[in-house]
């Protein structure tokens, strides 16, 4: 037979309700705690949400942030850093844990900030954010200083009254939160705001950044070793000067600056030079200037002395010049009356050496009469030869002339465009002129070859003897 059920008096639970009730008992119990301990297992969930485990060397208790709350964070939770979490203690059913949901996270101890502090010196030294070279050089005199702090802190009434003491500049504040929560973010967006404003805008473009704070623990300054606020601070175009706690203080961003100020009225010293001293320095360097110009125009009028002391009088050396003048104006006379007297001589030496103009003509009108003698006795034998080659020449070309051929009986056929030299040439009907060894005649052009009017009859060839038998006039050729 079966067992029969056993009866107990103990009640029975769904799991739901079990763990319902181990959540109502765990927030009525512990509705707000402070848990100390190391992170680990630190992410950061696509959603925004936190998600880590705070840890001691018995135990593991796991914490969730959630994204409305981590943007409020003080500190950016990282994987061994000793931190406080407050929150409130709950479950989680669907996986039977408890945890904690963290609503406030703070470095646990001065030596927990330390320890990070150094770590996250470290890697922005790493990037090259604290290097020399990234470092720029203060104005000398800015017109415009931009100072980020507080507006209601004794800094900012520091900062003024030192610049109206040293000298008057304009100060545009931008107001910030120096600690606490958001203090970081907002002191990095007033430097980037300030880097932003154009140089030509309604609000002008501060000449150097003041970041000021007074002194504090280090629990106070840390929002000045956000790495947000360093990154604004190295990334400044604008000179930017740190001025954070008193002078045994030290944040990052006093290494990310251009200069570091122990204290913010040095920062104002820094800033700006001591009107007063500048004028003072001006008047010295006025005066100093002024005596070195009479300095050097004493030695200068003292040189031209000396030197003048060794010139020879004006008057005198004028005097010596005029008289050598003289000289050489006499001397000068007498070469040119000297120079005239041997011209004179020699032309007349000249003249003596050239003979008579008519004894000239007379030599040259004998030379004249001669060359005519001779010349009339070559005139008729040159005229004889002369005549003689181009007689000889005649002949040549009568000789050649077609006249020549006329007289024996040819003639020269012509036509509208000239001479005619074959019978396929003449045209049926066509002028022809005909030119005689006596004169010419007109004549008609008739068919070569009557039986084929078409083919022209051939020209008969040339002959060396005299006229054909047939032909009573012959041939040209």
């Amino acid at each position: 037979m079966p067992a029969s059920p056993s009866i107990s008096n103990v009640p029975e639970f769904s799991v739901s309700e079990i763990s319902q009730a181990v959540k109502r008992t765990l927030e009525g119990t512990f509705e707000r705690v402070r848990v100390r301990g190391e992170i680990s297992g630190f992410k950061r969930a696509a959603s925004g949400h936190l998600y880590l485990a705070l840890k001691d060397e018995n135990a593991v208790l796991d914490g969730v942030c959630w994204r409305g709350t981590a943007g409020r964070l003080a500190i950016q939770p990282e994987d061994g850093m000793e931190v406080i979490a407050s929150g409130r203690i709950t479950s989680y059913p669907g996986r039977s844990k408890y945890q904690i949901v963290i609503e406030a996270l703070e470095l646990a101890g001065q030596g927990a900030l330390l320890k990070l502090l150094e770590e996250r010196r470290r890697k922005l030294a790493e990037e090259g954010l604290f290097d020399e070279a990234r470092k720029r050089p203060l104005p000398f005199l800015p017109g415009v200083i931009g100072v980020v702090t507080s507006p209601s802190g004794a800094v900012i009434r520091d900062i003024l009254h030192r610049l109206a003491d040293r000298f008057p500049r304009r100060v545009l504040v931008w107001p910030v939160l120096v600690q606490g929560e958001g203090a970081a973010a907002q002191v990095a967006a007033a430097i980037r705001g300030f880097n932003a404003l154009p140089e030509a805008g309604e609000v002008p473009r501060p000449d150097l950044l003041i970041v000021a704070r007074g002194g504090g623990s280090l629990e106070d300054l840390w929002s000045f070793n956000e790495e947000v606020v360093v990154r604004a601070a190295a990334d400044s175009e604008i000179p930017l000067i740190s001025a954070v706690g008193h002078e045994t203080d030290t944040t990052l961003i006093d290494f990310a600056a251009d200069r570091r100020a122990p204290t913010p009225t040095a920062a104002a010293e820094m800033a700006v030079p001591v009107r007063r001293e500048l004028l003072l320095q001006v008047s010295d360097l006025d005066r100093r200037l002024l005596a070195a110009a009479n300095r050097l125009m004493d030695e200068r009028r003292t040189q031209v002395e000396g030197l003048g002391r060794g010139l020879v009088d004006p008057r005198r050396l004028l005097e010596e010049l005029t008289q050598r003048l003289d000289e050489r104006v006499e001397r000068l006379r007498a070469a040119w009356t000297r120079l005239l007297k041997d011209g004179q001589a020699q032309v007349a030496r000249l003249q003596a050496a050239l003979p008579h103009p008519r004894q000239l003509l007379t030599v040259k009108r004998e030379q004249l009469a001669a060359a005519a003698g001779r010349l009339e006795t070559l005139q008729p034998r040159l005229l004889s030869e002369r005549r003689g080659e181009v007689e000889s020449l005649g002949r040549v070309l009568e000789s050649i002339s077609y006249k020549n051929v006329l007289q024996r009986g040819y003639a020269v056929v012509r036509g509208p465009e000239g001479a005619i030299t074959s019978a396929a040439a003449v045209q049926p009907g066509q002028a022809l002129r005909l030119e005689f060894a006596d004169g010419t005649a007109a004549a008609t052009g008739g068919s070569a070859n009557p039986e084929n009017p078409q083919k022209p009859k051939p020209a008969a060839k040339p002959r060396k003897a005299g006229p054909a038998k047939d032909d009573p006039q012959g041939s040209l050729l």
